[in-house]
């Protein structure tokens, strides 16, 4: 029975095996398929689980060739594996259909095919395609909606999306109109569809269990994402007397700028017929779009366009003098020229010394004491204005630092008088030593060779880098460490200079830390654990030495410094020369430098013991007293542990005491900064008394504590009030320097209303204006929005300036889940409902306005007054689904990309694609954008020059009353008036202009970072990447942040205690704080404290 069943299985394969080659065999064709070409080339059919370099005919090869065996003879072969029987069956799922399709003569190519469009099975779970954007609609479908804006290029009938109809106006009546809510038929295998699930060299979908949905877990997840967003809607709205306080600041700080520009234009430029009217500052970001919350601030955009010179244009001393006319009304002004766009912070009441200190700021721009914009300070992106530029890490300086000084030019002179000033002193370490290594490269004119800027490498860069490669490595201060660099072969000055060997400085500063690190080796004092880990670490200082001696390390520089990496990361990871590296870092708190020291010591395999025999646990000791950073503190803890026999010494111990003085000084210098309300004083200043006190034994004893610090009578009766006060080392004199943040930042609150001027924001309108009309499509766009602008900021994942996304991409990306996941969609396409042909007979100001706006395609549906009649009549879609539903399903889309549970698609898949708002479908390949991998660039601006610098141009605007917007003196901004026209300046007057301006700007060089781990096109120019700030560790936080948050909706309804959605992590971090700060206390005094 089982030799029959056997046999019948064959005949069944044999069979299979045929219809496979009889289809392979059949020419398929495009126009076979009723599909258009794309472009000229012919389209071919990929197969359902290609290997790289094999079509569909190779595939089928080794199946036919069995075939062809002579009938009657049995041809011995090999039973399929699983992999080949999945893709077997693959291919024979593929629905063939015969009927004609429309062929479309364009189309937007959003991914490229990989897999075939069919629903792919695996037991019994599909894998289905993304539904359309919203701008396909059925070719039985008419538009019967004759004033509804035409639509755009329609989008093929076959996609990675099942079709989901698009709004083209209102249905006629409701017998017309396709079931939004009935299931779709699988479309027909498409294999040229642009929203092929994958790209074609990605691998098959992974099989990860399918989340199988009950209809009582539905309701419950929807039920608690309505519920919080009906609460932070009520909380977060902002109040109508805030948008009338923040419109009444704008209009009076709009005629302060109008003043200031009038007067410079007339005076300065000779424009006697100035329009003070002509300038503007026009609101933009989230108070226009609909989407403000309670603590947003206003973004204002400056427009003049009737000035001789554009406030946006490089040099223009339009944003210099509008800082000056606020600063001298009373008002709070920083200019920032770092950012993408100039723009100008500013703030109602600002405090006395914030206010002396931008005068001062000032007034040392004008001296020429200071380079304009010297702020680190990192301005908070506007929404629909993304100045997300400031990086983490961007390097920025003027022309002249970057030219090669006279006495160090790259040629003529001998490396020894070119590299003179590169040595490293006694007290700078490697770290420093390399910093200024690069300031020094970069005034010679040269660079180090990145990924960025190899293409453009030459043989007179390679050869200029290594002579400073070797000058690096002979400035060393240790004797020893360069001797033994300068042995191996690939610092060999012979090969590096004469033979075409090549080296980059990166990997030159890698090397000489990990020839350290085998030097520490060499001396250590302890040994590892045991034999196997011993030999191990013996194995690793081996290849790092054979490393250095590599012979082809010249052949591929950057491959040889990430080798270099890799075994230097390998010599870190021994315990034997850890303990060696021993030391605590700047700002580290004395509780985590005793953390890593026990994690040694138990790498090890020694225990905090006290025996004159454990020989490790003194070495730990030692090394780890010695490594105490502050040399007051070092030197007490020393003579502690020099003070106790060493039979009863413990690390333990010795941390105790290193916490207690250090916990001293910190307290010490909240008090020094005055960061304590005076009533608490006397108070602190007795613990501090008491921490600095000798050790003792607990009375009684206690095994859990050896000794103690001891508390004076006041210091016990403080000890609750130091408990509220919390731990002196968050206070800002106990923690490193913030980066983005400086003395001239503005406080959050108490200086009234705050607003950002931006210089270039005419697409920053547009993109307002865009999103605005989004809002008006739907009642459910906006409390959306909002829900996942709170959810982003209490989370603290929305701060591009650390890493991490602006709340712009996140509006982008719930508009985009809604115009092209949500089925039916909730908002249509706008920028594909247009014909994209404009009416012949506009304005150039029309066209600016509406067609192209600096060189952008603008176009979009901007009637915003249909749009909301549309919208009240429920015309633009029939998407029924509660807020909480489509909360849900955007959570779900982006925490994973595995097939959604409510939707026939797909989760947003991070790595390849690009939300693009503009496109159908909503993705495109980051391949195709060319977006696969961080680019450096270096940006020159024009910027003006200081006063002290050049002739300056700026008039003084020192009479400006102080009481614009209140009663108007005379003269002031109204008796400018005038009903003549603006005389446009003539050319000769606008190139003497430029010519003056010129002449007095200088150049300020910007290194900017592009990333594309996260990419989202910007709506209109479609070369920014709205996320390219978010680093490694942001976008690894955010994806997490969406993955814990659908973590979190899964369990709803489940009964078992969880954390909050919306919990703030600041809030969090604070109780954490507390937390670790109550225990410390509890170590350093024991049981005495707990009564307390």
């Amino acid at each position: 029975m089982m030799e029959g069943s056997q046999e019948q299985g064959d005949a069944l394969e044999d069979r299979l095996r045929n219809m496979i080659l009889h289809h392979s065999d059949m020419e398929v064709t495009p126009e076979s398929q009723g599909i258009a070409p794309f472009g000229d080339q012919p389209l071919e059919i990929p197969p359902p689980f290609p290997s790289r370099g094999m079509d569909a005919t190779q595939f089928v090869q080794p199946f036919g060739a069995l075939d062809q065996a002579p009938a009657g003879s049995k041809t011995p072969r090999k039973r399929m594996n699983q992999a080949q029987r999945r893709q077997m069956s693959a291919q024979l799922s593929i629905p063939i259909d015969t009927r004609p399709q429309k062929s479309q003569s364009a189309r937007a190519y959003v991914s490229p095919p990989a897999f075939p469009h069919h629903q792919y099975s695996h037991g019994n779970q599909h894998r289905a395609q993304r539904p359309h954007s919203a701008t396909f609609r059925p070719a039985s479908q008419g538009n019967a909606m004759p004033n509804a804006p035409p639509t755009g290029i329609p989008y093929p009938p076959h996609g990675r999306h099942h079709p989901s109809l698009s709004y083209h106006g209102p249905m006629s009546s409701p017998g017309e109109h396709f079931d939004w809510q009935q299931s779709q038929p699988p479309t027909p295998f498409n294999a040229t569809s642009p929203r092929s699930s994958r790209h074609s060299n990605a691998p098959p979908y992974n099989n990860a269990r399918l989340y199988h949905l009950r209809p009582e877990e539905l309701k419950a997840q929807t039920d608690l994402l309505e519920g919080l967003c009906n609460t932070v809607i009520a909380g977060a709205e902002i109040e109508t007397a805030d948008i009338i306080e923040k419109e009444s600041f704008r209009a009076k700080i709009e005629e302060v700028a109008q003043f200031a520009i009038t007067q410079y234009e007339r005076e300065v430029n000779g424009m006697h017929n100035f329009p003070p009217a002509s300038v503007q500052l026009k609101c933009f970001g989230s108070l226009s779009s609909g989407f403000a919350t309670k603590a947003a601030d206003m973004d204002l955009g400056l427009i003049s366009p009737l000035s001789l010179i554009q406030p946006d244009a490089p040099g223009s001393a339009i944003p210099r003098l509008v800082e000056k006319a606020f600063l001298d009304m009373g008002l709070g002004a920083r200019l920032l020229t770092r950012t993408r766009v100039p723009i100008i912070k500013v703030c109602e009441e600002p405090p006395q010394v914030l206010r002396l200190d931008l005068l001062d700021e000032r007034a040392k721009w004008e001296r020429g004491l200071t380079d304009d914009g010297d702020e680190d300070e990192a301005h908070e992106e506007a929404e629909a204005n993304p100045i997300d530029d400031v990086q983490p890490h961007d390097y920025r300086q003027h022309a002249h630092d970057h030219q090669p000084s006279p006495g160090l030019a790259r040629d003529g002179c001998k490396p020894e008088q070119k590299f003179r000033s590169l040595r490293q002193s006694e007290k700078k370490n490697l770290s420093s030593y390399c910093g200024a290594a690069k300031g020094l490269l970069r005034k010679l004119g040269g660079r180090d060779l990145t990924n960025s800027n190899v293409v453009d490498f030459k043989k007179d860069d390679f050869q200029f880098l290594n002579e400073f490669s070797l000058a690096f490595v002979e400035g060393l201060a240790d004797d020893k460490l360069r001797d033994r660099l300068l042995r191996y072969k690939s610092l060999n000055r012979y090969d590096l200079t004469v033979q075409p060997n090549n080296r980059t400085l990166l990997g030159v500063h890698t090397q000489v830390e990990g020839e350290m690190m085998a030097i520490i080796w060499e001396s250590r004092e302890v040994h590892e654990k045991d034999d196997v880990q011993e030999q191990q670490a013996q194995h690793w200082v081996r290849a790092w030495k054979l490393l250095g001696d590599k012979p082809t390390y010249g052949l591929d520089p950057m491959g040889y410094a990430k080798e270099l990496q890799i075994a230097v990361d390998q010599l870190k990871r021994i315990p034997s020369i850890q303990v060696m590296l021993l030391s605590q870092n700047q700002h580290e708190s004395a509780a985590v430098y005793h953390s890593r020291a026990i994690r040694l010591m138990q790498e090890l395999g020694c225990h905090d013991t006290p025996s004159k025999d454990n020989k490790v646990l003194h070495v730990i000791i030692r090394h780890y007293t010695q490594g105490i950073t502050v040399e007051q503190i070092r030197r007490e803890v020393e003579e502690f542990a020099n003070s106790r026999p060493q039979d009863i010494l413990t690390l333990r111990t010795v941390a105790r005491r290193h916490k207690s003085l250090q916990l001293a000084q910190e307290f010490e210098r909240g008090l020094e900064k005055g960061l304590y309300p005076e009533k608490y004083n006397t108070h602190i200043k007795a613990y501090i008394s008491s921490l600095r006190s000798p050790m003792a034994r607990p009375s009684p004893s206690d095994p859990h504590f050896d000794v103690v610090v001891p508390l004076s009578p006041e210091a016990a009766q403080a000890i609750s009030e130091i408990r509220l006060l919390g731990d002196p080392s968050k206070l800002s004199p106990n923690q490193p320097r913030d980066p983005y943040r400086d003395r001239l930042e503005f406080p959050k609150s108490g200086v009234g209303v705050q607003c950002d001027i931006n210089f270039s924001a005419h697409l920053a309108l547009q993109n307002t204006l865009l999103l605005r009309c989004y809002s008006h499509c739907d009642p459910r766009v906006r409390p959306l929005v909002l829900f996942v602008k709170h959810w982003a900021k209490t989370r603290r994942i929305n701060s591009p300036y650390r890493g991490t996304l602006s709340s712009y991409g996140y509006v982008l990306m719930m508009l985009h889940y809604l115009v092209n996941i949500a089925q039916p969609f909730v908002c249509p396409n706008l920028q594909l409902l247009v014909s994209h042909q404009p009416e012949p007979n506009l304005t150039p100001e029309q066209i600016e306005e509406t067609v192209v706006c600096k060189g952008r395609d603008i176009q979009f549906w901007r009637d915003e007054a249909e749009i909301q009649r549309l919208a009240r009549e429920n015309a633009l879609n029939q998407n029924r689904d509660s807020i909480g539903h489509l909360l849900r399903g955007f959570f779900e889309y982006y925490a994973q990309n595995n097939q959604m549970s409510t939707v026939q698609c797909r989760g947003f898949d991070w790595g390849r694609d690009v939300l693009s708002l503009r496109t159908h479908g909503g993705l495109v390949p980051k391949q195709d954008k060319g977006w696969t991998g961080a680019k450096t660039t270096i940006e020159v601006k024009s910027i003006p020059a200081a006063p002290g610098l050049a002739t300056s141009t700026e008039h003084e605007a020192s009479h400006i009353p102080n009481n614009v917007g209140g009663q108007q003196p005379s003269p002031g901004p109204g008796s400018f008036a005038t009903d003549q026209p603006s005389s446009p300046p003539s050319a000769t007057a606008v190139a003497g202009s430029q010519a003056q301006i010129a002449s007095q700007t200088t150049r300020e060089f910007k290194e900017v970072r592009h990333r594309y781990l996260f990419a989202i096109e910007d709506p209109f120019e479609h070369d920014h990447n709205v996320a390219r700030t978010v680093t490694h560790n942001g976008i690894v936080s955010i994806r997490d942040e969406f993955r814990r948050a659908w973590r979190l909706i899964k369990n709803a309804g489940k009964g078992a205690q969880q954390e909050e959605l919306l919990q703030d992590v600041a809030q969090a971090e604070e109780w954490h704080e507390r937390e670790q700060f109550s225990q410390l206390l509890d170590e350093l005094h024991g049981r005495e404290v707990l009564n307390y």
